[in-house]
């Protein structure tokens, strides 16, 4: 158990390492490629961006032993870390201070993240088996849920369609976690059997389509916008699944109290970071002001505002 969890915190760094180095990728895509298979395109000739697929790449390497070790309505809250991990990074990549309102939040989120496992203390049941039933309904819904916050972020302005499209990532990543699980419990009897259970290739059918909506979400607006709803869906649908569908079992009682304070803390750190005035500032999406011209609309602007960069080249701008 204890591997499992340190595991899983290695897979919230290299996590929060892909979100960085993805974003610095994403903003620098015009906003007319946002949900095109042109985006996808583009990303794949920037080094920045390869970069940060391939922590992705490792952070899955990593959740898959964790979830080996430990089950998984432990390990994806645990996962949780990569929020504020990854605005930390940020901060120092940016060269961007952070205000006392963040350092507020991140400390909050995390608190809340450690009393909701350590009030939970997920624990194997007396099976492991998933039910086609239990996979059926758990993807109907979760495919449902994700394909209406795709329609609603279409038409809505930066900060709301990051949001939006970030809620969708975190409950796929939920189903992708529940799919990796899944296959982790199957080669256990033998490595034969990675290739003929069905739940490798949904695994990897619902990474890729994460994988999508994770890009458009982080080009369609700020990572503080995006960041918190792909952080708190992903563990919230993860112990679902870890409870409906694996039958994991958690503490009940008067340590259900505890562990809904818990979560109450991670909602309302994630609620401070997408309420930060850093998202008052001008979008990704939305033209600086002519000087002079305080009340009239945005200048017309056809490709991303200029920010200003540091030494190494890399956006000043926080997020």
């Amino acid at each position: 158990m204890i591997l499992g969890f340190g595991l899983a915190v290695l897979t919230a760094i290299s996590n929060a390492a892909s979100n960085i180095l993805q974003r610095i990728a994403n903003r620098q895509v015009p906003m007319a490629r946002s949900m095109s298979p042109r985006l996808i395109w583009n990303l794949l000739h920037r080094k920045v961006w390869l970069a940060g697929f391939g922590a992705v790449i490792l952070a899955f390497i990593l959740q898959a032993g964790a979830l080996r070790y430990a089950q998984l309505s432990a390990v994806e809250p645990i996962v949780v870390l990569e929020l504020p991990l990854t605005v930390l990074g940020a901060s120092w990549v940016f060269h961007s201070r952070l205000p006392a309102r963040e350092w507020s939040a991140l400390g909050t989120m995390t608190a809340g993240m450690a009393l909701l496992v350590a009030s939970l203390s997920p624990h194997e049941g007396a099976t492991n088996a998933t039910s086609a039933g239990a996979w059926a309904l758990g993807v109907g819904l979760s495919a449902a849920v994700m394909a209406a916050l795709v329609v609603a972020a279409r038409g809505r302005r930066s900060a709301a369609r990051a949001g939006l499209l970030g809620a969708a990532t975190g409950i796929g990543f939920g189903m992708t976690a529940a799919f990796t699980k899944a296959v982790v419990v199957g080669i256990q009897h033998g490595f034969a059997e990675l290739f003929s259970q069905w739940e490798t290739y949904a695994m990897a059918v619902t990474g890729l389509v994460s994988m999508m909506l994770l890009q458009n979400a982080l080009q369609a607006g700020r990572l503080i916008a995006a960041q918190p709803a792909i952080t708190l869906l992903d563990p919230f649908s993860s112990i679902l699944w870890g409870v409906f569908a694996f039958h994991e079992r958690t503490n009940t009682g008067y340590w259900l109290v505890a562990a809904i304070a818990g979560a109450g803390l991670m909602i309302a750190g994630a609620v401070m970071l997408s309420g930060s005035p850093l998202l008052e500032e001008q979008g990704a999406t939305e033209g600086p002001r002519r000087r002079g011209d305080s009340n009239g609309p945005p200048a017309a602007e056809t490709h991303r505002s200029p920010s200003k960069t540091t030494a190494t080249g890399l956006p000043s701008r926080l997020f």
